[in-house]
């Protein structure tokens, strides 16, 4: 603890400003889009719906195969993206021990701003802890669609919700919103990814830091909120 705040303390003002709105940036555009999501404004809220939709069709279907190919396929992305973040995390460890060399690739670029050594795997660690952050989304997410899968195979058979012996909308909302929650820890992960772009144009220069935090927000809010898939999905 004692030497991360001594490396803090070595950082210029500009790349302690640059990390902070880095922060801010990351932290309160994650806290406005689950804000927002709860009144209904956000492409994971729409698609929140559409998942509810899906649930109460499987109340009324027998067998459920297709039901189970879906979360199948669904939990095949985060599957996918909690891999590559462990190559990623691999492969940045890997250039944690050349630094050095690293470093000197970095200085050679034209409009990157020199800094000591130390700061330069302080920035290492930074990405880094982006990703760690990421895979530990994806595989949260996979065992919620795990658990997902598990309620949908406990779901009792058609005739019993027609015969009122359990609450059709009930079961439909508890299975949505599981499912639901996975895609929203997902998201959380691939949201990491796009800040991992804005982090990588630190080592260039805090000032790129800065507009690549901001730019990012613009595209997920951008997407999030006013996408054509969106549009489509709310028509």
């Amino acid at each position: 603890m004692m030497a991360g705040m001594q490396t803090l303390a070595l950082l210029p003002w500009p790349d302690l400003l640059a990390m902070a709105w880095f922060l801010a940036a990351w932290v309160g555009y994650a806290w406005y889009s689950r804000r927002a999501s709860v009144h209904g404004a956000t492409l994971l809220a729409t698609t929140n719906r559409y998942r509810r939709y899906w649930m109460l069709q499987a109340t009324s279907r027998d067998p459920r195969v297709l039901d189970g190919i879906i979360v199948q396929s669904l939990s095949s992305s985060p599957s996918f993206f909690a891999s590559a973040t462990i190559i990623i995390i691999g492969g940045l460890l890997a250039l944690l021990g050349t630094t050095d060399k690293a470093a000197e690739f970095v200085r050679e670029i034209p409009f990157a701003t020199r800094t000591s050594m130390l700061v330069f795997e302080l920035k290492m660690l930074v990405l880094i802890g982006i990703f760690v952050y990421a895979f530990f989304r994806f595989t949260w997410s996979i065992r919620q669609y795990t658990f997902g899968a598990l309620l949908l195979g406990s779901l009792p058979a058609p005739e019993e919700f027609a015969a009122g012996k359990f609450d059709r909308e009930r079961f439909a909302n508890r299975a949505g919103t599981l499912v639901g929650m996975a895609a929203e820890t997902f998201n959380d992960g691939v949201r990491a990814y796009y800040f991992a772009f804005a982090a990588i144009a630190w080592f260039f220069s805090p000032l790129a830091l800065a507009v690549g935090a901001a730019l990012v927000v613009a595209v997920l809010y951008g997407r999030e909120f006013h996408s054509q898939v969106l549009h489509v999905l709310r028509d």
